[in-house]
């Protein structure tokens, strides 16, 4: 599953640019050019990483920080700015508001890559994994292949992205409307129930010979992914 990034501009041919380029590289790109409709987005799915600039129309790309910061879903998220405040005093704002990293403009959308992946790497490591090792479950990203205990499991292209996404948190619950949208996407409209259809699929391709289930349901909240060590 391809990292998902929200990129939060207001100079539309930078925007477009930069969704060219991220794209390109084989991330999922999401974008908005306001504020206020970027802390809308960040509150219906939270993304992998969040690109932002910090004068927007609406709130300010500094506010909408703080605020991220505040909220515990995504009081983790990794941040980076974007900003053609160079000043060390703005930078020092920057960092002590809640960003990881900080991106002057002009910038060279090479480095604004590696610094993303650089990031992501130490914040997410399993999101970038070529392969997910959780319990006695393994997931191989560049086979496509899920294992337990060294037998091969046989899933569906749908019930694969949802292992995949459940494994990058393990012991995380998600509500249905968080895995439909991280893993069907917020376009598609389908029905809840839809993702108890494939949790309950994906629960009996795992179990098969063995008795502990790994997928754990938290009545009134949702799933998590708890395999035993």
């Amino acid at each position: 599953m391809a990292p998902r990034i929200l990129i939060v501009e207001d100079e539309q041919p930078l925007l477009e640019m930069l969704r060219y380029n991220f794209e390109r590289a084989d991330y999922e790109v999401e974008t908005e050019h306001n504020g206020d409709h970027a802390e809308i987005r960040l509150k219906e799915a939270v993304p992998d990483l969040l690109l932002l600039d910090w004068m927007l129309p609406g709130l300010s790309g500094i506010e909408l920080c703080r605020r991220v910061r505040q909220w515990p879903v995504t009081k983790h998220l990794p941040i980076i700015m974007l900003t053609a405040r160079s000043d060390e005093t703005d930078r020092v704002r920057g960092f002590e508001t809640g960003a990881d990293d900080y991106v002057t403009k002009p910038f060279s959308v090479g480095e604004l890559l590696a610094r993303v992946g650089a990031l992501l790497r130490r914040s997410r490591p399993l999101l970038v994994a070529d392969v997910l090792k959780v319990g006695d479950i393994e997931l191989d990203r560049s086979a496509m292949l899920v294992r337990r205990r060294g037998h091969t499991i046989h899933l569906g292209p749908t019930d694969y992205r949802l292992l995949e996404f459940m494994m990058q948190s393990p012991s995380r619950v998600f509500t249905r409307q968080q895995l439909l949208d991280n893993v069907w996407g917020c376009a598609v409209y389908i029905d809840e129930r839809t993702v108890d259809v494939h949790v309950g699929r994906l629960r009996k391709a795992l179990l098969q010979a063995w008795e502990t289930d790994p997928i754990r349901t938290v009545r009134g909240a949702g799933y998590g992914f708890d395999p035993q060590p």
